[in-house]
């Protein structure tokens, strides 16, 4: 089942639109959209490792470009999305984030590029305690960058044979992944009820 899926995915991301696909989700997961770039800069660069580089540099941009908007977000509008944001799952992640931020301020910001937690709760958390403009962008160029290029130099030098040994075990994988997903949901389940 997910080496069908696979392998439709790398038919995808060899598209002529595919690098517009990941530069627009970039920018939109560093800002409102949930879903993480590594969805699609993972199997471009599995489909066309010469363009790993390429690909690292496009999501970094438009990651960082998202960033601001974010930031903006925290800084200007968030009155607006505030009451949504205290009653999504976010809300726990959002209240740290912004304790570490006043705290940690460009340390964290660099950290955070590297996290699965979606950017977009850092960047709106910088926004709204003010984090200095400069600092905020350095640190996300660094951290974005670092977890875009780290993706991009694995998958460019461990090439077909990555990319083979990846499809041999991608059912496995994604049967973990389930699995792993049920749990978490099921422990936060449990955690979530008073004793």
């Amino acid at each position: 089942m997910f080496q069908r899926l696979y392998d439709r995915v790398i038919t995808l991301s060899a598209h002529r639109r595919a690098p517009s696909i990941l530069a627009t989700l970039s920018f939109a997961e560093s800002s409102v959209f949930p879903i993480p770039p590594d969805v699609m800069l993972i199997p471009m660069c599995l489909s066309r490792p010469e363009k790993s580089w390429f690909y690292a540099t496009l999501c970094t941009l438009f990651s960082v470009l998202g960033g601001i908007g974010g930031y903006l977000i925290g800084k200007l509008a968030f009155g607006w999305i505030e009451p949504w944001l205290m009653e999504s799952s976010y809300e726990g992640v959002f209240t740290q984030a912004v304790a570490a931020f006043e705290t940690w301020g460009f340390w964290y910001i660099l950290v955070a590029g590297f996290t699965p937690i979606p950017y977009k709760v850092f960047t709106i958390s910088a926004g709204v305690v003010g984090m200095p403009w400069l600092a905020f962008i350095a640190g996300s160029l660094v951290g974005r960058g670092g977890r875009f290029y780290l993706v991009g130099g694995l998958l460019k030098f461990g090439g077909k044979t990555f990319a083979d040994r990846l499809r041999k075990y991608v059912d496995v994988i994604g049967w973990l992944m389930i699995l792993l997903a049920v749990i978490v949901f099921a422990i936060v389940k449990l955690n979530s009820h008073p004793s």
